[in-house]
């Protein structure tokens, strides 16, 4: 087949069909190789650092899974992809997507539906290697890629016409996502937002009156608000920004000032985790002027108090937390936060661990801090289950145990409602939070203890298994 031109994959959808191998031994027996020989392609390609060769029974394992062997990891099948000259989708079939993790099925389907119906030729010889298709890091293509069409889409919206049962279904869709996500996976439900999204953008195309054309702006800064936190919580913040100023351009277009209040927090947070406490206080500042009372103005002033605690103005702290408080009893609704709630609501629970959170910044607070924390974990395990936003949850255990280690309380330390999340929930706060925890652990005061030693090894073990690390392990080019 070679000699008559025909390429690798040709050879490997024939030896499927003839002789039933299973696509990854196909691809291997295609370039006439051994496990072996296999092995040591990919380990001269991918293993520069000699710790984590493959091996013959390896590539063996992989070939045989699910039906016995390994499960490949995605970061294994991109490898193996380069190697075999192909992309990462000609690897798998039915069998492996049936009993694939969700988040990498979706990623996989993903790449299916939008690959070319062939790969390149040989080009260099009877046993030359093919040219592989030069796909992205997956969930890298789906975020950064939903960003940019967001901002393209922007810049061109329009107002113009749909039907009222049309529109009450997409904000039954945006509630429902808004809600989903304090207790879902951040992948598949950003794979969601983005399809709501896409029919919101065809409605756009159609002929509104201007208050659907209102209500639709509404929706799509709001999705595109939820679509941000989600790139954040997988490790994407420059797309999470991308997407808050996409969102920023409808709700400005409407004057909805909540959302807009909302949108400022929202940066305040990302520009607060990238290590710019000054930007994220002026930017949550910057929000009282949409935002002036209620829980969501609460939100602001509690992230104005964090930043300050990070740049170490005590006074700054306090003065944002008693306005946080005035502000928070002072009556008002908004359809952000109230109607559609969910992961726009600030509940109390949330509001105390931020608080506490500031606290715990100032040097000597933890005495304030931990009282605080400790209200917070106990709303949250009060709340019902669907009201319980994973994240915000553990992120309040995860400073109640630094707070608890800086009073010298190791027995208090309880991180078993964090380590036992499941890797698809491991959001990308969640190590960068616990990177506090095991400063702590490593002072002089806990030094030769075997109990710190211990919950040390536990978080570093939980920190290498998250959909944030798994999701961006695949290679992007070498």
């Amino acid at each position: 087949m070679l000699a008559a031109g025909r390429s690798r994959q040709a050879i490997a959808e024939e030896m499927m069909r003839r002789w039933g191998y299973r696509a990854r031994a196909a691809w291997r027996h295609a370039h006439g190789w051994s496990q072996d020989t296999a092995a040591d392609h990919y380990n001269r390609r991918h293993d520069h650092d000699g710790r984590a060769p493959m091996s013959g029974s390896r590539v063996g394992a992989y070939e045989r899974w699910p039906h016995g062997g390994e499960r490949p990891r995605l970061t294994i099948l991109r490898g193996l992809a380069d190697v075999y000259g192909t992309d990462i989708t000609r690897l798998v079939d039915e069998d492996d997507l049936a009993r694939l993790p969700e988040a990498h099925r979706l990623t996989l389907l993903e790449l299916i539906n939008a690959r070319p119906p062939e790969v390149r030729t040989p080009d260099d010889g009877a046993y030359g290697r093919e040219e592989p298709f030069a796909y992205e890091d997956p969930e890298h293509e789906v975020v950064i890629m939903a960003a940019h069409e967001s901002s393209e889409h922007a810049e061109r919206a329009e107002r113009r016409d749909i039907g009222e049962a049309t529109l009450e279904q997409m904000r039954a869709d945006v509630v429902r996502l808004a809600n989903e996500y304090l207790t879902g996976d951040p992948f598949p439900l950003f794979q969601e937002m983005r399809r709501v999204r896409a029919r919101m953008y065809t409605a756009l195309d159609k002929k509104l009156w201007p208050r659907d054309a209102t209500e639709l702006y509404l929706l799509l800064g709001a999705l595109h608000a939820l679509m941000a936190n989600a790139a954040q919580d997988l490790g994407y913040p420059h797309a999470a920004g991308e997407l808050l100023r996409a969102g920023w351009a409808y709700a400005q277009g409407i004057g909805h000032r909540p959302l807009m209040g909302f949108m400022r927090g929202a940066l305040s947070s990302i520009a607060y985790w990238e290590g710019r406490p000054r930007q994220a206080r002026d930017l949550a500042r910057s929000g009282f002027a949409y935002l002036p009372d209620g829980p969501g103005a609460a939100h602001l002033h509690l992230l104005d108090a964090r930043a300050c605690a990070r740049l170490g103005d005590e006074e700054g702290v306090r003065a944002a937390l008693e306005e946080g408080r005035a502000a928070a009893e002072r009556p008002y609704v908004d359809e952000i936060h109230d109607e559609i709630g969910g992961e726009f609501a600030c509940s109390a629970a949330y509001q105390a661990s931020l608080a506490g959170t500031a606290l715990l910044e100032i040097p000597g607070g933890e005495n304030d801090a931990v009282p605080v924390l400790e209200r917070g974990a106990a709303l949250y395990s009060e709340a019902p289950a669907e009201q319980r936003s994973y994240g915000t949850e553990a992120i309040t255990h995860i400073h109640l145990a630094r707070g608890q280690l800086r009073a010298g309380r190791l027995d208090a330390v309880d991180l078993s409602p964090v380590l036992a999340l499941p890797a698809d929930r491991r959001i990308d706060a969640l190590p960068k939070a616990l990177g506090g925890v095991r400063a702590e652990l490593a002072s002089p005061r806990y030094r030769g203890d075997p109990r710190a030693a211990e919950l040390d090894e536990r978080i570093e073990a939980f920190c290498r298994e998250t959909i944030v690390h798994d999701l961006h392990e695949l290679p992007n080019g070498g």
